[in-house]
């Protein structure tokens, strides 16, 4: 079977995972090999997520490696043996793939953190803001193209239907909700959207105010995806140019730290449903 020319990102954390295992061990890829009894390419495909594995090598690599954690192995194995294709492999091919990355690394998540300055969360946003952000795309994108960037992000919601959905964390600064995209109806109604999610059982929304000053990780659009074990978290940065993902255990330490910093900074969820009220009473 011929590698993977473009492997998701699912695809890519459990290879990312399985080299950081070599690596801890000390291993070369020529070493890992050859305990498997396979060619160095072979490691080296899998490990970037051109190639599939199947848990039972998974649990073999791990052994191999002398990895003491039984839980870390038992995720590595979960995640070689789902091969279910999720709703936004239909959109492969028609949209930028870190828009299907993204919806992946959600559906999957254990708990989702996720922060914006300027923006409301994908997660939470109505198809009508949807629509007016995705219009000011430069160079602006066909009628065609922005309705299947609004649709899926629109499908994304349903993470939240899901009988083991994640905890969903989102904080969000004041100069968020006062964007008026869309225009003053468009806002009004998003602000209440906000409002009716943010009485989900599973989901929090907390709002840092102009009055906090400055704060961590300001200017910065963040998703925090905790994998089933720590080991296996993923962040994912915003940037002019697409998507960038980050899984070292040293970067997703300091993003850990930047939450709860940015969490300090927050108003907690009642009176931050009390501010939004009145932003949108103020529209």
């Amino acid at each position: 079977m011929p590698p993977r020319s473009n492997p998701t990102i699912r695809q890519r954390r459990l290879g990312a995972a399985l080299r950081q295992l070599r690596e801890q061990a000390g291993m070369s890829a020529s070493d890992a090999a050859a305990l498997l009894g396979v060619d160095r390419t072979r490691i080296s495909n899998t490990e970037a997520g051109r190639f599939g594995i199947s848990p039972t090598r998974v649990r073999t690599l791990a052994c191999n490696y002398r990895c003491p954690d039984a839980t870390l192995v038992d995720a590595l194995a979960d995640m070689a043996q789902d091969h279910s294709k999720g709703w936004w492999e239909e959109y492969r091919g028609s949209l930028p793939a870190f828009f299907l990355d993204i919806a992946e690394l959600e559906w999957h998540a254990a708990r989702i953190r996720n922060a914006l300055t300027s923006h409301i969360p994908g997660l939470l946003q109505t198809e009508d803001h949807a629509r007016a952000i995705f219009d000011l795309v430069i160079p602006r994108l066909p009628a065609g193209e922005v309705d299947l960037r609004v649709s899926h992000r629109l499908l994304r919601r349903q993470v939240f239907d899901r009988q083991d959905a994640p905890e969903y964390d989102a904080i969000v600064h004041e100069s968020a909700l006062r964007m008026q995209f869309g225009g003053r109806d468009v806002a009004r109604a998003q602000l209440r959207h906000l409002l009716e999610v943010s009485e989900h059982d599973r989901v929090s929304l907390r709002v840092i105010p102009f009055t906090a000053g400055g704060f961590p990780g300001a200017g910065q659009t963040i998703l925090y995806a905790c994998g089933p074990v720590r080991q296996l978290d993923t962040v994912q940065l915003d940037t002019s140019h697409g998507s960038v993902f980050i899984d070292s255990d040293m970067q997703l330490a300091n993003y850990r730290q930047l939450f709860d910093a940015m969490e300090t900074c927050a108003l907690d969820e009642t009176k931050s449903r009390d501010f939004i009220r009145t932003v949108a009473q103020q529209l």
